[in-house]
């Protein structure tokens, strides 16, 4: 396949690459030659930090060989080029370093079951994604492997912890890559990078091979994709549980990608433009962002009310820090065990360190205390909500923020997330209370950088029928940032 070809691939959403590839038109080989293509001309972006490509060409070969695409009973997702992101997404026998220098050398001995899922569904993977060290930052600048740049413009973040994903599809590298979230980590580079981002409920997928959940259930897994067809799609391969799971999602009763061509019925739905957590500003182009995808879900009937659930922001800010520092004291065991020695302080972030040394007194009681705090605040939540379906909010309360800005050491684990929360706000309460939330692309700056609007629902379908409404309403598919992949080739 010739460039210019490869580039016109790049409008062309996953489903949309899979039924090219059913039809006949390209094979699985072709459509992933192309991606490689798009990736080799977009490497200034910093997004694709391992490629794989032999492995995606052997698996892209086996597809094709093996005639599956062809009957149309692979899926609607197979032979379409995927990205999977360097944290929580490992694939056996594939480098994962999860940002960390300590792990620059660490290789994943078994696949996540989310991964054998999107194997199972005929996505082809050949390569990973950037992200920050172990996920800790909402932007996407690492030590180890340097930052990620936003396609939109070189002096913003892309967000994080997903950035390099987020990166990618938004330039058009490929349709959609994988994600995950745990305080804001796929919504905030989707709003950075003007693209979607959905966080599922708690439970949705499974954590297997090893684990039952991620910081005590704020972790969530999926994907960041230009369209919402190929986000629902994306969720019906992941969802489910497998055995041993500590809990799970109830099954919906239809597809997700079903629900995100459905018209809703009317929503009651409530409108914050203010934050949950202290700051000193929100700025007024994100609530007029909000604001008029209010009035937009009014003509298309759904019911609007002002008002905020009320939490103790201190108690959840207080109990999310601790989690962290738990959750990095036990990274950092991870990474003695791949060294066979004690890691050294400078082998970590100085933002890292921080937290591992706080992880190391952190007492049983605190982290108990926490878990508690983080149940009381959900209830307290949910009764805030009880008289409505969905929650209208900003994704952040800027528009993309600077470098150097969410990843700085602040002293304390609490004050670097004060610091953080004040530019997220309500991203952290969807992992808290384990509602769905989903960010789309719907408002831009007076300088043209995206601002992503968000929805929070208890599950994902309504979401993502809302989320199928607006853009139909509102689309964004033909709005592409300066360094769009046909762009940055030249052509």
């Amino acid at each position: 396949m010739d460039s210019p070809s490869a580039f016109e691939l790049a409008r062309t959403d996953a489903i949309g690459q899979a039924a090219l590839a059913a039809n006949g038109e390209l094979t699985a080989l072709e459509l992933l030659d192309a991606a490689i293509i798009r990736v080799e001309a977009t490497r200034g972006l910093n997004a694709v930090i391992t490629d794989l490509f032999e492995r995606g060409r052997a698996q892209a070969a086996a597809l094709d060989a093996s005639g599956v695409l062809r009957t149309g009973q692979a899926g609607p997702l197979a032979g379409a080029p995927f990205l999977l992101k360097d944290l929580g997404a490992a694939l056996a026998g594939a480098p994962e370093a999860m940002g960390s220098r300590a792990l620059r050398d660490h290789v994943a001995t078994e696949s996540a079951w989310t991964v054998d899922r999107y194997l199972e569904a005929g996505l082809v993977v050949f390569g990973k994604t950037n992200t920050p060290e172990w996920g800790n930052h909402c932007t996407t600048e690492p030590l180890l492997s340097g930052a990620t740049v936003n396609p939109w413009s070189s002096t913003v973040t892309p967000g994080g912890s997903s950035g390099g994903s987020a990166a990618a599809v938004a330039a058009g590298v490929v349709p959609a890559a994988s994600g995950g979230d745990g305080t804001g980590s796929i919504r905030v580079p989707a709003s950075c990078c003007g693209v979607v981002g959905l966080k599922p409920r708690r439970g949705r997928s499974s954590f297997a091979p090893d684990s039952g959940h991620g910081l005590e259930g704020l972790v969530n897994g999926h994907a960041l994709t230009r369209t919402v067809r190929d986000c629902a799609a994306l969720l019906d391969v992941i969802a489910g549980t497998a055995p041993g799971d500590p809990y799970s999602a109830a099954v919906p009763e239809v597809s997700f990608l079903e629900a995100a061509t459905r018209t809703p019925s009317a929503q009651r739905i409530l409108i914050a433009t203010s934050s949950p957590f202290p700051t000193d500003r929100i700025d007024p182009e994100v609530v007029s962002a909000v604001e008029a995808t209010g009035r937009l879900l009014e003509t298309l009937g759904h019911h609007l009310e002002p008002g905020t659930p009320s939490i103790d922001a201190d108690a959840v800010a207080e109990a999310i820090a601790v989690l962290h520092t738990v959750s990095n004291a036990e990274l950092h065991e991870l990474a003695r065990q791949h060294l066979g020695r004690a890691p050294r302080e400078d082998e970590f972030e100085a933002s890292t360190w921080v937290m591992i040394r706080e992880g190391f007194t952190t007492t049983g009681i605190a982290y108990a205390e926490a878990i508690s705090t983080i149940h009381a605040q959900t209830r307290r939540f949910a009764a805030a909500m009880a008289g409505h379906d969905v929650l209208l909010v900003p994704t952040l309360l800027t528009g993309p923020p600077p470098y150097g800005l969410l990843n700085q050491p602040r002293g304390t684990t609490r004050a670097f997330f004060d610091v953080e929360f004040a530019t997220t706000g309500w991203t952290a309460l969807a992992n808290v209370t384990g509602w769905a939330a989903i960010s789309l692309p719907l408002g831009q700056t007076r300088d043209g950088l995206p601002i992503g609007v968000q929805l929070m629902a208890p599950d994902e379908s309504v979401l993502l029928s809302l989320a199928g409404q607006l853009e139909h309403a509102a689309p964004w598919a033909a709005r592409t940032p300066p360094r769009w992949v046909a762009a940055a080739a030249g052509t």
